[in-house]
């Protein structure tokens, strides 16, 4: 199962051209943010957050896990040759990864993400400075202090004991101007619905598709139509639905590979 991506909280809002807002209770408004909060993610395709704080213990890919059986037992010395993209054979050394476009070797782990931000790194019970690792897409987490990522841990120890490697980080898109608008139009909409809010107004039926009053008739589609095609009917909210989800996806694409490991993740207790 991929790591819980939901938010760990509302969503900020602008509710300056909400009236209604103003008089609403404070009870009243936050319950409806996490409201919107709750149908503008999962109607986005469940990628945006941040998340609460997650720890996983990664584990640091070798390189010689990732070459052919016969190649890592065919050469007794600690460098393996390999053919480079320009077509020139070098030798890489066997205790640190060289990618694609760096000159040495690289040290890095793999994070399940998108990332949103790195909270904490601690080794043997000792948190690392923020300045000696960066994060590389697509969930890379570099070492740049001239050190590298234990190579294993002791699993069974736990965290912040000599041995251990944890990492504690959110994950998720960063929310832009347009999607707290989109939020905030919703929660509006929503409390001008609401029946104790104060000056909030009535709630038409979701069922009503034509209206006559005062000479002035509205014919309004059927709702439930919006709903399949996974929009509100907020033209805010929709806008930044449809410029971010245009094939209304449920959920993140994920690519899985056998090759590379997963990070740890402590379930229970």
């Amino acid at each position: 199962m991929p790591i819980e991506t939901s938010p760990c909280e509302p969503w900020p809002i602008d509710l300056a051209c909400c009236p209604a807002a103003k008089d609403a209770d404070e009870q009243v408004l936050d319950r409806w943010r996490r409201v919107a909060t709750s149908i503008l993610f999962n109607l986005s395709g469940r990628r945006w957050g941040p998340s609460c704080p997650h720890t996983v213990r990664p584990c640091r890919r070798a390189c010689l896990d990732a070459l052919p059986l016969a190649s890592s037992r065919s050469y007794g010395s600690p460098w393996i040759p390999y053919l480079g993209r320009d077509g020139i054979w070098r030798n890489a050394s066997v205790c640190g990864c060289a990618s694609d476009c760096s000159c040495g070797e690289l040290c890095e782990v793999r994070l399940e993400g998108p990332v949103y931000d790195v909270l904490a790194v601690e080794i043997d019970g000792q948190v690392l400075p923020a300045d000696a690792y960066r994060v590389d897409a697509a969930g890379r987490l570099v070492r740049q202090d001239g050190g590298c990522w234990p190579d294993c841990q002791e699993m069974g120890a736990p965290l912040g004991e000599p041995g251990t490697f944890g990492v504690t980080y959110r994950i998720g898109l960063a929310l832009d101007d347009a999607a707290i608008a989109a939020v905030s139009a919703l929660v509006c909409h929503l409390i001008r619905g609401c029946s104790g809010g104060g000056s909030c107004g009535c709630k038409m039926p979701a069922n009503v598709t034509r209206l006559s009053r005062q000479g002035v008739d509205i014919e309004m589609p059927d709702p439930t139509l919006l709903y399949t095609e996974m929009r509100t009917g907020i033209p805010e909210a929709d806008l930044w639905l449809m410029s971010v989800n245009p094939y209304r996806q449920a959920s993140p694409s994920r690519v899985w590979s056998v090759d590379a490991p997963r990070p740890r993740r402590r379930v229970w207790p």
